[in-house]
């Protein structure tokens, strides 16, 4: 089971995690995507996040926007400079280079992809594939079956399901057998994806489905165009504890 093979345990009864994602970075600290100088918006997010005393942080992927090991570096400086203190892991998204990621992963950058606790666990799944719409590989499907029998939330980049939207043209094109085969473990109680840089809730077969907004920009709902709207840096926080599992999205600006 390569892709799960390091794991990183938390010795508690709850988890308090967040999402982040889609922060679109460059080499040069000021530069812009769509106008939204992406750097300042994931420092932004970083602050925030030190004040909300959360167990980990997972990173949903594109973190690059000009493809540099460059913004990688700048990636984890960034965090390096944060008041942020828990462990940050990470799964890849179309933008991504798996290999710079793993490079940059050191410290608190950690490369696990299975987060146990006394509850359950947190699986990061793979769903980069060879275009910018996501694929997860068969041996990669078996792999997820086989460590899911302990209740599990799943991360992906792509979303599996449409949203109705211009990123449809880019979603995760075998998610209906993703999500049947995470269905098929009777362990899976959510799935949590980024990509479509908005806030969206779906049900499938008893499985909820949440999309967390990006800290970069945002794209309109609901629409064949591809239309940004600059409505401030966003993150989902994630609370997972004998009562239940709580998600909320947070907005810098609104």
């Amino acid at each position: 089971m390569g892709w799960f093979n390091e794991k990183y345990a938390f010795n508690q009864a709850r988890l308090r995690i967040a999402h982040v994602t889609d922060t679109h970075l460059f080499a040069n600290i000021h530069g812009e995507y769509f106008g939204v100088n992406t750097a300042q918006h994931f420092r932004g997010v970083l602050e925030a996040l030190s004040q909300q005393q959360v167990d980990a942080v997972i990173f949903g992927g594109d973190l690059t926007q000009d493809h540099t090991f460059e913004s990688y570096e700048l990636f984890a400086q960034l965090l390096a400079d944060s008041n942020l203190e828990c462990p940050l892991f990470w799964l890849p998204g179309n933008h991504d280079e798996i290999d710079y990621l793993s490079k940059i992963s050191q410290g608190q950058i950690q490369h696990a992809k299975c987060l146990a606790f006394e509850l359950g666990q947190i699986l990061l799944v793979n769903s980069k594939g060879p275009t910018p719409a996501g694929w997860v590989e068969s041996t990669h499907l078996c792999e997820i079956e086989a460590v899911a029998k302990v209740p599990s939330l799943v991360f992906c980049h792509h979303n599996p399901l449409s949203i109705d939207g211009y990123l449809d043209k880019h979603m995760l094109e075998n998610g209906p057998q993703l999500l049947n085969r995470l269905i098929q473990t009777e362990h899976v109680l959510n799935v949590f994806h980024g990509h479509v840089h908005n806030e969206y809730e779906f049900m499938f077969r008893g499985i909820k489905i949440y999309a967390t907004p990006a800290t970069s920009i945002q794209f309109s709902k609901h629409t064949e165009q591809w239309q940004q709207e600059n409505l401030g840096a966003a993150y989902r926080l994630i609370d997972w504890s004998q009562q239940g599992i709580h998600t909320e999205v947070k907005w810098l600006e609104r």
